[in-house]
Protein backbone atom coordinates (compact mmCIF):
# COMPACT_ATOMS: atom_id res chain seq x y z
CA UNK A 1 0.00 0.00 0.00
CA UNK A 2 1.26 3.22 -0.98
CA UNK A 3 0.25 6.68 0.40
CA UNK A 4 1.55 9.80 -1.48
CA UNK A 5 1.36 12.67 1.56
CA UNK A 6 1.23 16.58 0.16
CA UNK A 7 1.26 19.01 3.30
CA UNK A 8 -1.36 21.11 2.06
CA UNK A 9 -2.93 24.74 2.54
CA UNK A 10 -6.06 23.83 0.84
CA UNK A 11 -7.49 20.90 -1.26
CA UNK A 12 -10.37 19.72 -2.88
CA UNK A 13 -11.73 16.94 -5.38
CA UNK A 14 -14.39 16.83 -7.76
CA UNK A 15 -16.26 14.48 -10.02
CA UNK A 16 -18.24 15.34 -12.96
CA UNK A 17 -18.18 19.34 -11.54
CA UNK A 18 -19.04 18.36 -8.15
CA UNK A 19 -17.18 19.04 -5.27
CA UNK A 20 -16.76 15.71 -3.69
CA UNK A 21 -14.31 16.47 -0.60
CA UNK A 22 -12.24 19.45 0.47
CA UNK A 23 -10.04 20.08 2.87
CA UNK A 24 -8.21 23.04 4.26
CA UNK A 25 -4.63 22.90 5.94
CA UNK A 26 -3.85 19.69 6.18
CA UNK A 27 -2.64 16.23 3.94
CA UNK A 28 -3.74 15.25 0.52
CA UNK A 29 -3.17 11.57 0.42
CA UNK A 30 -3.28 9.78 -2.99
CA UNK A 31 -3.54 6.03 -2.07
CA UNK A 32 -2.73 3.38 -4.06
CA UNK A 33 -2.93 -0.24 -3.15
CA UNK A 34 -1.06 -3.05 -4.32
CA UNK A 35 -1.90 -6.81 -5.10
CA UNK A 36 -0.85 -8.37 -2.05
CA UNK A 37 -1.95 -5.54 0.26
CA UNK A 38 -4.16 -6.49 3.44
CA UNK A 39 -6.67 -4.96 5.83
CA UNK A 40 -3.74 -4.94 8.71
CA UNK A 41 -1.53 -2.69 5.98
CA UNK A 42 -4.13 -0.46 5.64
CA UNK A 43 -4.26 0.19 9.68
CA UNK A 44 -0.76 0.17 9.76
CA UNK A 45 -0.32 2.98 7.59
CA UNK A 46 -2.96 5.24 8.69
CA UNK A 47 -1.30 5.28 11.66
CA UNK A 48 1.66 6.39 10.08
CA UNK A 49 -0.34 8.74 8.10
CA UNK A 50 -2.07 10.10 11.20
CA UNK A 51 1.12 10.61 13.29
CA UNK A 52 3.76 11.73 10.49
CA UNK A 53 5.31 15.06 11.51
CA UNK A 54 5.59 17.13 8.27
CA UNK A 55 3.89 20.13 9.87
CA UNK A 56 6.10 23.02 11.27
CA UNK A 57 6.12 23.75 14.88
CA UNK A 58 6.79 27.17 16.83
CA UNK A 59 10.60 26.79 16.27
CA UNK A 60 9.69 26.30 12.22
CA UNK A 61 10.73 22.11 12.37
CA UNK A 62 8.90 19.79 11.04
CA UNK A 63 7.93 18.27 14.30
CA UNK A 64 3.92 18.60 14.30
CA UNK A 65 1.38 16.03 12.83
CA UNK A 66 -2.10 16.19 11.28
CA UNK A 67 -3.11 15.11 14.85
CA UNK A 68 -1.50 17.49 16.77
CA UNK A 69 -2.53 20.74 14.25
CA UNK A 70 -6.24 19.41 13.99
CA UNK A 71 -5.80 19.37 10.22
CA UNK A 72 -8.15 18.19 7.45
CA UNK A 73 -7.10 14.59 5.64
CA UNK A 74 -8.65 13.97 2.45
CA UNK A 75 -8.04 10.97 0.49
CA UNK A 76 -7.63 10.40 -3.24
CA UNK A 77 -8.09 6.31 -5.18
CA UNK A 78 -4.76 6.82 -7.31
CA UNK A 79 -4.22 3.26 -8.94
CA UNK A 80 -1.46 4.60 -11.46
CA UNK A 81 1.01 4.58 -7.87
CA UNK A 82 1.77 1.08 -7.59
CA UNK A 83 2.62 0.93 -11.38
CA UNK A 84 6.09 -0.24 -12.63
CA UNK A 85 8.09 2.43 -13.80
CA UNK A 86 11.29 1.17 -13.95
CA UNK A 87 12.13 0.29 -17.74
CA UNK A 88 10.56 1.71 -21.17
CA UNK A 89 7.86 4.37 -22.09
CA UNK A 90 4.70 3.03 -20.98
CA UNK A 91 4.00 2.76 -17.07
CA UNK A 92 3.18 -1.46 -16.11
CA UNK A 93 0.06 -1.67 -13.55
CA UNK A 94 0.83 -5.18 -13.03
CA UNK A 95 1.77 -4.76 -8.92
CA UNK A 96 -1.30 -2.91 -8.98
CA UNK A 97 -4.65 -4.64 -6.68
CA UNK A 98 -7.45 -5.53 -8.96
CA UNK A 99 -10.26 -3.12 -8.78
CA UNK A 100 -12.26 -5.23 -6.47
CA UNK A 101 -9.58 -5.28 -3.69
CA UNK A 102 -8.55 -1.55 -4.64
CA UNK A 103 -12.23 -0.79 -3.61
CA UNK A 104 -12.31 -2.69 -0.27
CA UNK A 105 -9.27 -1.57 1.13
CA UNK A 106 -9.62 2.07 -0.29
CA UNK A 107 -12.92 1.83 1.77
CA UNK A 108 -11.37 -0.12 4.68
CA UNK A 109 -8.97 2.74 4.78
CA UNK A 110 -11.30 5.54 4.72
CA UNK A 111 -13.73 3.91 7.35
CA UNK A 112 -10.92 3.40 9.63
CA UNK A 113 -9.44 6.92 9.38
CA UNK A 114 -12.82 8.61 10.04
CA UNK A 115 -13.27 6.36 12.94
CA UNK A 116 -9.98 7.60 14.43
CA UNK A 117 -9.68 11.37 13.32
CA UNK A 118 -12.66 13.86 13.04
CA UNK A 119 -11.67 15.56 9.88
CA UNK A 120 -11.43 13.39 6.69
CA UNK A 121 -13.01 13.64 3.07
CA UNK A 122 -12.61 11.45 0.22
CA UNK A 123 -12.83 10.94 -3.53
CA UNK A 124 -14.43 8.83 -5.18
CA UNK A 125 -13.34 5.38 -5.88
CA UNK A 126 -12.79 4.67 -10.05
CA UNK A 127 -13.98 7.75 -10.79
CA UNK A 128 -12.64 10.49 -13.43
CA UNK A 129 -11.88 13.33 -10.74
CA UNK A 130 -10.41 16.52 -10.98
CA UNK A 131 -8.00 17.24 -7.72
CA UNK A 132 -6.98 20.72 -7.15
CA UNK A 133 -4.53 21.81 -4.23
CA UNK A 134 -2.00 24.19 -2.96
CA UNK A 135 0.80 21.95 -1.67
CA UNK A 136 2.78 23.92 1.19
CA UNK A 137 6.18 24.13 0.90
CA UNK A 138 6.30 21.89 -1.18
CA UNK A 139 6.11 18.98 0.91
CA UNK A 140 5.27 15.63 -0.14
CA UNK A 141 6.22 12.56 0.87
CA UNK A 142 6.20 8.94 -0.25
CA UNK A 143 5.49 6.54 2.27
CA UNK A 144 4.86 2.47 1.84
CA UNK A 145 3.81 -0.20 3.78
Amino acid sequence: MIALLQRVTRAQVEVDGVNVGQIGRGILLLLGVEKADTAADAQRLLERVLGYRIFADDAGKMNLSLRDIAGGLLIVPQFTLPADTRKGTRPSFTPAADPLLGRELFELFYTQATQYYPNVSKGVFGADMQVSLVNDGPVTFWLQQ
